[in-house]
Parts: structure tokens; sequence; C-alpha cells
């Protein structure tokens, strides 16, 4: 009877410190794969960011460039494992333009955590008659997918390095892909079999030259192509076309 006690104990032991251990590994590989993401490049968006008087408000969980007698506003999800500060350039580029942008920070950089971050924001801006919503890369698709149950509720979708793979060729949204010639980011052959989640008026742009990272400030993507066009090139024919599709 104590020779079976004895083995009992130490099946419970081992598979008590096996199951430690797993626990242990998965811990430690899922803080490594959420610890490892792409920085901002402050000085960067420094010496691009113009003198403005447009204003800058800092949430909890979100940067707001808010420029006098806006109408229009975009709601931008970033790139995954990408520090949302590093698209601060493209949103006070747009805000220039008159547009409300509203950057929207991630949980671990990943906007597939947070699908519905865009919930409530419309509230706090009343003056905003019409609403985009739009992301790069993975925050596109996360976006994209966010519309799904909330398109009634939006003008537009802004898709850059991204496709949709929510169904949203019956919605009367107007839709913006834009992405590089030389993205070795995005995958293309599903960006082609996901367009037909697109309305059939859609409108896609090329950047000759462009890349899959460069529509943020935050350096060279693993995989990536090698752009033709500068950073800031990239960034201010963006937003040519995001006004473009506003209007």
């Amino acid at each position: 009877m104590k020779l079976f006690s004895n083995k009992r104990k130490r099946t419970i032991f081992i598979i008590t410190a096996s199951v430690v251990l797993v626990v242990a590994i998965i811990t430690g590989t899922a803080a490594g794969y959420l610890g490892d993401y792409y920085h901002a490049y402050d000085e960067a968006i420094d010496a691009f960011l113009p003198q403005s008087a447009i204003q800058k408000e800092e949430n909890d969980n979100t940067i707001v460039f808010a420029p006098e007698g806006a109408t229009k506003g975009l709601i931008f999800y970033p790139g995954g494992k990408v520090e949302y500060t590093a698209y601060i350039p493209l949103m006070q580029a747009c805000a220039e333009k008159g547009i409300l942008c509203v950057l929207v920070e991630m949980p671990f950089n990943l906007a597939v955590l947070d699908v519905n971050a865009a919930d409530g924001i419309q509230n706090e801006y009343p003056e905003i008659e019409e609403w985009y919503i739009g992301g790069h890369s993975l925050g596109g698709s996360m976006a994209a997918s966010y519309l799904a149950d909330n398109a009634e509720d939006y003008e537009g979708l802004i898709l850059l390095g991204s496709y949709s793979t929510a169904d949203l060729s019956d919605t009367d949204l107007a839709v913006l892909s834009v992405f590089g010639s030389e993205d070795k980011v995005m995958n293309r052959e599903k960006y082609q079999d996901n367009k037909s989640n697109l309305p059939s008026d859609f409108y896609e742009y090329i950047i000759d030259g462009g890349c899959h990272a460069y529509f943020g400030m935050y350096g060279a993507q693993n995989g990536d192509g090698m752009p033709t066009v500068t950073n800031e090139e990239q960034i201010h024919i963006t937003v040519e076309k995001i006004v473009e599709i506003m209007e």
C-alpha cells in the first residue's frame, strides 16, 4: 500500500511539473513574441512633422488630431506589432488637409485583440458629419471586420497594404486600397482572392516604388521589398489618395 502511495505521489509530481514547464514555455514564448515589435522612429517623426497649430490630444489609448472646422473624421488602426505612434506623421498630414484623425493604440500592438476599439469614438465628436475607418496591414483588416457590423455608421474604408476578409461587397462604402509596388509583406494572393469582399467600385492605387512599412515611420520591416521612394513621399501620396476618396 505504501509502495502504491509513493508511485502515485511520483506520478502526480511528474504531471504537475510537466504542466508547470509547459505553461512556463508558453508564457515565455508569448511574452517574447508580444514584446518584439517595431518601434516608432521618433527622430524621423519629429523631422517630418510641420509646425502646426492643429490641436493634438492624447487620451488613454488614442491620439487625436483635430483641425478647426473639420467635418470628416478618420479612425485609424495601426499595423500588427507596430507601435501606434509610428503613424503620427500620416495622421498629422491628413489633419493638415482638414480631416479629424483618431489614432488608436492596440493591446500588445495587435488590432486583432481589440477589433471594436472604434466603439464610442464617434460620439465624442458630434461635429463630424462623415466618418471613415481604416488601418495598415492587420489594422486595416480588423477595421474592415469592424465595418461588417457597423457599416451604416461610416462613409468608407481605407486599406493600406491590407485587404478585407469580411464581406462588404453589398455595402455603399467608399473604399480605398493603397499598397506599394515593392511591398513584399502583404500576401498578394490573399489580396487578390479577397477583392470580391469589397464593393465593385472600390478604388485601388499602387504606389510606384512604395513598400509595406512606409505608411508609418518605424524603419524597415522584415521581408519587405526595397523602396525607391522616400518614407515622406509615400506618406504624402497616401494622404492625397485619402483626401480624394473622401471628396
